[in-house]
C-alpha cells in the first residue's frame, strides 16, 4: 500500500523548493495525503487565471508538486513523470506562441510558427528542472505580421516574447528556461529561423552532432503540421540510407570534448556529474543514438526517440545484446531518478552530486536511502556496467593487435600502394580507419585458399568506394564479416561485381535475418513498395534497393552453404515475382496518372521459363508475355491524354519493362525478355486474351507450345489471371498428331545443339544429357498426353511418374543438375572449372564431399538422363566420360 504521508514528509523535510510548493497550494497536499494523486494532477493543470504567464507558473509549479510526491511514494513510475512534465512543455510552448502572436496579431490565426522539441523535451524525458531547448522556426508565407514589418521582423519579436513569457522570475516562480543555442549556426542566426533556411542548414553545412540532436526532434508546438513537414524533408540528414559506421567516429569526436572539458570527479561520489561523468545518463544516450545512427537509415523501426524505446528496438533487432540493453536501460532509470532527486531538492538544473556531505545526505533521505554512503555504492553499481559497454562501443580499452608476420610482410608495400593510389584512402580518417582494422585484414588474407586474386579483388572494391571509412569501421564492428566478404569476392565474381558497384549491399550482412531465405510474395512486395517517398523515382529506388540486397542475401547464402541451392532457386524467383508486382503497380499508377484507365480492363503478365517454373539463377533473365483482358479494342483510357486499347496496353508494358530494367541509382533489375510473345520481335508487346488464344491455337509452332508449359500467370486481377490460367490448360491439353510432335522436338534440340553448344564442362545446362533434354522430353510428353500441365519441370516430371510415363528416379537427376546450374551461376558463370577454392565451395553447395564426387554425380545423372532420351525419342545420345 502507498505510504502518502512518508512521501510528504520527506518532500517537506529534504526539499526546500516542494516545502515552498506545498505551504502554497494546501489543496493539493491534502488530496495527496488522502491518496487522490490523480484527481490532484488533474486540478493542478487546471488552473484558472486570466494572465497565461501566471496561468503557466501556477500549473508548473502544482504539477511539480503532484509529481514529485506521486514519485517518492512510488505512485508514478520514471516514465511517466517525464512525459508529464514533457507535456507540460508542449502545452506551456503551444500557449505561449499563440499568445505572443495574438497579442501583436489580435485576429490572425496562430499559423507558420513552429517550435521543435529536441534533447530530453523531444524523447518525451524531460527532468524536473530542465531547460527546454527548443528551435523556432517560421514560415515566412503565412506567419501572421504587420503590413509595417517583414515576416522575420516579427518572428524574432515573436522568439523574443516567447522566451520572455515562459523564462522570466516572478513571484510565482518561472514556466521554463528556454535556451536556443541548438539552433542552426546560433552565434550568428537569428532567434527564430525560416524554415528555407533551415532546410538548407541540415542539406548543406549541419555538423555531426546536429545529426543526433536530431533523432529526438520533435514538433511540439505551434503550427504542428508545418514542423512535421520540416522534419521529414530533413529526414535524409538524420537516417542515412546506408550503415553508417561514421557515427562512431563522430561520437568518439564528441566524446573526446565533453571529457576534455569536464572538470568533476571520474568516479561516483561528492561533486560526481550524473550526466557527463564516466557512465552517466549522456553515455547511456549516446550508446542507443550511435547505434540508431548507424542502422536507421535502413531501419525505420529504430527511429524512436525515447532512450528506453530505443535501447529496446535495437536489442529485439538484434543489434545489442538483450542484457546490455537491460543493463543500460536499468542504469538509464535510476540515474535519471537521482537526477529527478537532486534537481527536486532547489528546483536547479543540476546532475552533480552535492560536495558538501550534509547536502548528499540530504539527496539520499530523500530518495529513501539512510545516508550519502548508501546512494554513491548504489551509483557505482549503476555507473560500472554504462562504462563499460560505453567505453567497448568507442574501443577505448582495446589493445591493437599486431600483424601475424607471415601475413604482414607481403601486405606492408600493398598498403602503402593503396595509400598512395586508391582515393577513397585519401583522407586522415580514413587512413586511421584502415590501420584500425590492418591485422583483421592481414589474417583474412593470410588464411585466404588464393590471398594473391583475393588482394586483388580487394583493391578493386576499395577503387571504387568514394571512402573506405565506412567499410573499415564496419570490419571493426564486426571481425568475422572481412572473412565473409573475402570468400565473396574470392569464389562468386558475380558477387564481387555487385560489391564493386554497390558496396552498400554489405549492409545486408549485419540484419540478424541475412541467412534466411525470403519471405514469401505478398510480405516481399509490401517490403518492396514501402517507399518512405510517394514519388514514381522513390518507388522504383525503393525497389531495386530490396531487390538488390536480397539477391545479394541469396547468394551469400549459396556461398555460405546455408541452404540448398534449389531453395536458392525458389527464393531469387520469389524475388522477382514480386519485383515484377511491384514495379508492375507502380508503372500503373503512373501510367494511370497521366492517360487514365481503361475501366474493366486489366493488364495480365505471364512468367515462363525459369520465372514459371518458379527456380531462377542469379543469371536469370524474365521470361514474360504482356496481355490484356476485359475491353473493346475500340475503347479509350479516361485520362487526361487518352489512349485506345490496344496503344494504351502496349505502352503500359513498355513502361512496366522500364520499370523492371533501366538502370537507376540503385542499379538495374532485370533483363526482361518479351520474345516469347506471339510472333516474336515482330508483334505486339501486349495482346488481347482473345488476340493469344487465336494465335495459340491456329498460329503457333511446337516451341512456342513447349515454353507455354512453363507458363503460369504472375499478375493482374484474379478474374483474368484465372481465365488465362484455363486457356492455357486448354492449348496445351488439345489433341495432337504425335509423329509430328515428335518430329519438332527432335528438330528443334538438333538445331539448338548445332547452335548453342556447352560452354564449359560445368554448362549442365546445354551440355546432352543435360537440363535442357530434361525439359525437352517432359514437355514431349505433356503435349502428347495432354496430362501434368505444370509449369514446375520437377513436379510435372513426378506426375508423369505416377502416370506411368517416366521412371521415379526422372526428377531426381534432373534436381542433380539443376543443383549444379543454380551454384555454378556463382561460382563458374562461364560453365568452365573454378579455381582450386571455388571447386570446393560448388561441390559443397551441391551436396557433394569434393569436386571429384560432384563431376561423378554430373557424369551419372547425364547417362541416365541421355538413356531416358533413347527409350522416349528412340535416339542414342553420346555422352563423354
Amino acid at each position: 500500500m502507498t505510504d502518502w504521508t512518508h512521501a510528504l514528509d520527506r518532500a517537506r523535510t529534504h526539499s526546500p523548493f516542494l516545502a515552498l510548493a506545498m505551504g502554497r497550494m494546501p489543496h493539493l497536499v491534502e488530496m495527496l495525503a488522502q491518496g487522490r494523486v490523480e484527481e490532484a494532477l488533474a486540478l493542478a493543470k487546471a488552473v484558472e487565471e486570466a494572465d497565461v504567464g501566471r496561468a503557466l507558473r501556477l500549473e508548473r509549479t502544482g504539477l511539480a508538486l503532484v509529481l514529485a510526491v506521486g514519485d517518492l511514494a512510488g505512485h508514478f513510475p520514471l516514465a511517466r513523470v517525464m512525459a508529464e512534465l514533457s507535456a507540460l512543455a508542449d502545452r506551456a510552448l503551444d500557449k505561449a506562441i499563440t499568445t505572443v502572436i495574438a497579442r501583436r496579431m489580435p485576429d490572425a490565426q496562430p499559423a507558420g510558427f513552429v517550435a521543435l522539441a529536441l534533447g530530453k523535451h523531444g524523447a518525451g524525458e524531460l527532468n524536473y528542472s530542465s531547460d527546454i531547448d527548443p528551435i523556432l522556426l517560421f514560415d515566412p508565407e503565412t506567419l501572421p505580421h504587420r503590413a509595417s514589418e517583414e515576416p522575420a521582423e516579427a518572428a524574432q519579436r515573436y522568439a523574443r516574447g516567447i522566451v520572455e513569457l515562459l523564462s522570466h522570475q516572478t513571484g510565482d516562480g518561472y514556466v521554463f528556461r528556454v535556451d536556443l543555442r541548438l539552433r542552426p549556426a546560433s552565434e550568428v542566426s537569428p532567434l527564430a529561423i525560416s524554415l528555407g533556411t533551415a532546410i538548407s542548414h541540415y542539406e548543406s553545412s549541419a555538423l555531426a552532432w546536429e545529426r543526433a540532436a536530431f533523432i529526438r526532434a520533435r514538433a511540439a508546438a505551434g503550427d504542428v503540421a508545418a514542423g512535421e513537414a520540416f522534419l521529414e524533408q530533413v529526414r535524409p540528414f538524420v537516417w542515412r540510407r546506408s550503415l553508417d559506421f561514421t557515427a562512431i567516429e563522430e561520437i568518439r569526436r564528441l566524446t573526446a570534448r565533453i571529457r576534455k572539458a569536464y572538470t568533476g570527479p571520474l568516479v561516483q561520489g561528492p561533486g560526481f556529474d550524473l550526466k557527463r561523468g564516466r557512465g552517466g545518463i549522456r553515455e547511456v544516450e549516446f550508446f542507443a543514438q550511435t547505434h540508431q545512427l548507424i542502422y536507421g537509415g535502413r531501419r525505420p523501426e529504430l527511429r524512436l526517440r525515447g532512450t528506453r524505446e530505443a535501447l529496446d528496438a535495437l536489442a529485439a533487432e538484434g543489434i545489442i545484446g538483450v542484457d546490455d540493453a537491460l543493463a543500460l536501460g536499468t542504469s538509464y532509470d535510476r540515474l535519471r531518478v537521482v537526477e529527478h532527486r537532486l534537481q527536486m531538492v532547489g528546483d536547479h538544473q543540476t546532475h552533480s552530486l552535492p560536495a558538501d556531505a550534509a547536502a548528499l545526505d540530504n539527496v539520499a533521505r530523500l530518495d529513501g536511502l539512510p545516508d550519502a554512503a548508501a546512494l554513491v555504492a548504489d551509483l557505482g553499481q549503476v555507473c560500472g556496467p554504462v562504462a563499460q559497454r560505453y567505453d567497448a562501443l568507442l574501443g577505448e580499452d582495446a589493445e591493437p593487435a599486431a600483424p601475424t608476420p607471415e601475413a604482414s610482410d607481403p601486405l606492408v608495400a600493398r598498403v602503402q600502394h593503396w595509400k598512395d593510389t586508391i582515393r577513397a584512402l585519401k583522407g586522415v580518417e580514413a587512413r586511421k580507419a584502415l590501420d584500425a582494422v590492418l591485422p583483421v585484414l592481414a589474417q583474412a588474407f593470410a588464411k585466404a585458399s588464393a590471398p594473391e586474386q583475393a588482394m586483388i579483388r580487394w583493391e578493386t572494391l576499395l577503387a571504387r568506394l568514394p571512402t573506405a571509412i565506412n567499410l573499415f569501421r564496419l570490419f571493426e564492428q564486426r571481425p568475422g564479416l572481412l572473412d565473409q566478404v573475402l570468400r565473396l569476392i574470392t569464389l562468386a565474381p558475380p558477387l564481387a561485381d555487385a560489391l564493386g558497384q554497390r558496396v552498400g549491399l554489405l549492409d545486408t550482412l549485419i540484419d540478424a535475418s541475412a541467412l534466411d531465405l525470403p519471405e514469401d510474395v505478398a510480405t516481399l512486395v509490401a517490403r518492396m513498395a514501402a517507399s518512405e517517398q510517394p514519388d514514381y523515382e522513390a518507388r522504383l529506388g525503393r525497389l531495386r534497393e530490396v531487390v538488390g540486397e536480397e539477391r545479394f542475401a541469396l547468394g551469400v547464402q549459396l556461398v555460405e552453404g546455408r541452404h540448398d541451392p534449389l531453395a536458392i532457386a525458389e527464393g531469387l524467383c520469389r524475388v522477382a515475382e514480386a519485383a515484377l508486382i511491384t514495379g508492375a503497380d507502380a508503372a500503373s499508377e503512373e501510367f494511370a496518372r497521366v492517360h487514365g484507365r481503361i475501366s474493366n480492363a486489366d493488364l495480365v503478365i505471364l512468367g515462363l521459363g525459369r520465372l514459371g517454373g518458379g527456380a531462377l539463377t542469379h543469371a536469370s533473365d524474365l521470361d514474360v508475355i504482356f496481355l490484356f483482358d476485359g475491353a473493346e479494342l475500340g475503347e479509350e483510357s479516361d485520362g487526361s491524354r487518352p489512349l485506345t486499347t490496344s496503344l494504351y496496353f502496349n505502352r503500359l508494358a513498355t513502361r512496366v519493362t522500364a520499370a523492371l530494367s533501366v538502370p537507376t541509382a540503385e542499379g538495374a533489375l532485370y533483363e526482361v525478355d518479351t520474345r516469347l510473345r506471339p510472333q516474336g520481335t515482330q508483334g505486339p508487346l501486349a495482346v488481347s486474351f482473345e488476340s493469344f488464344q487465336r494465335y495459340q491455337q491456329n498460329e503457333a509452332w511446337t516451341w512456342e507450345h513447349m515454353a507455354l508449359c512453363r507458363g503460369r500467370v504472375l499478375y493482374g486481377a484474379p478474374a483474368s489471371r484465372e481465365r488465362l490460367a484455363s486457356l492455357i490448360r486448354q492449348v496445351l491439353a488439345a489433341p495432337r498428331d504425335a509423329g509430328k510432335l515428335k518430329a519438332d522436338v527432335l528438330k528443334m534440340r538438333h538445331d539448338m545443339a548445332a547452335h548453342k553448344q556447352a560452354k564449359g564442362p560445368l554448362d549442365v545446362k546445354l551440355a546432352r544429357g543435360g537440363m535442357v533434354d530434361c525439359e525437352f522430353i517432359v514437355h514431349y510428353l505433356q503435349l502428347r498426353e495432354g496430362v501434368a500441365l505444370q509449369p514446375g519441370v520437377e513436379v510435372a516430371s513426378r506426375e508423369l511418374a505416377r502416370a506411368g510415363l517416366l521412371p521415379d528416379w526422372f526428377a531426381d537427376a534432373f534436381l542433380s543438375l539443376a543443383r549444379v546450374l543454380i551454384a555454378a551461376r556463382l561460382f563458374a558463370p562461364d560453365g568452365q572449372e573454378p579455381p582450386p577454392a571455388a571447386r570446393i565451395a560448388l561441390a559443397e553447395a551441391c551436396g557433394e564431399t569434393d569436386y571429384a564426387a560432384l563431376l561423378r554425380r554430373i557424369a551419372e545423372a547425364r547417362r541416365a538422363v541421355a538413356g531416358q532420351w533413347a527409350t522416349t525419342f528412340g535416339e542414342t545420345l553420346e555422352i563423354e566420360s
